[in-house]
């Protein structure tokens, strides 16, 4: 893949037509169409480590920020490489409506920390937050998410190295004497984040989803109930 900011200040991107993101905004995954981009004559006398380049999204047309490092400076071109940051990023998104207040504020930091890319943070209130979800489902619901992990491990197919780093991040490593979680990589913060979404989404999401329906249905088959109810004979 070959991206370069040539002498006339235009960004040239051979897969320029397939750049898509998901929008930190309107939270679509659109493509970007360039609309500012650093003069070539201040990027050959500054000779920065990163470029950034100002994108539009074309399903909202708000600005999306990129930063390229830059690889080499030519005399007719700066290569950039292929590979960039995106500046501001989408938040994760998560329903939060069944969750117990102490979980929800910790699991939104933690979203928080995820989405401006500090994974170590995120990986230190993913451990707040499941201790604040033993405490408030006690040892058996301790116990039934550890299960609920092995699940998740072989269903997604976890390596080893990556699961072991998870566990330790969730549950604690057993006799580990630091206090903090491992830290982690780029991939593995991704990872995490899938398996607290799904270890809260069945924890809590999942069971107040059935009890609201099963209140629901109580209620409409009580109301059937009175509606064919025979009335009383008259004396």
């Amino acid at each position: 893949m070959s991206v370069y900011i040539d002498a006339t200040g235009t960004l040239q991107h051979d897969q320029e037509k397939s750049l898509t993101v998901t929008c930190p905004h309107c939270q679509v995954l659109s493509h970007i169409t360039p609309l500012a981009v650093p003069r070539f004559g201040e990027l050959i006398e500054h000779r920065p480590k990163h470029v950034g380049v100002v994108y539009r999204c074309d399903a909202c047309n708000a600005p999306v920020f990129l930063r390229f490092a830059a690889k080499m400076y030519g005399a007719s071109r700066v290569e950039l490489a292929p590979q960039f940051v995106e500046v501001e990023r989408a938040r994760e998104k998560f329903s939060f409506t069944y969750l117990p207040e102490e979980v929800e504020l910790l699991f939104r930091e933690a979203l928080i920390c995820f989405s401006h890319g500090a994974v170590n943070a995120f990986a230190s209130m993913c451990r707040r937050t499941a201790q604040a979800t033993f405490t408030d489902l006690g040892d058996a619901g301790r116990l039934r998410l550890f299960d609920q992990l092995n699940d998740v491990r072989d269903m997604a197919e976890i390596d080893a190295e990556t699961f072991a780093a998870l566990r330790r991040v969730i549950f604690g490593g057993e006799g580990d004497p630091r206090p903090n979680p491992p830290l982690l990589d780029g991939y593995q913060a991704g990872v995490l984040l899938e398996v607290m979404k799904d270890l809260l989404h069945q924890a809590y999401v999942r069971k107040g989803r059935l009890q609201q329906a099963m209140t629901v249905r109580r209620f409409f088959a009580e109301e059937s109930e009175n509606r064919i109810r025979p009335l009383p004979a008259r004396a």
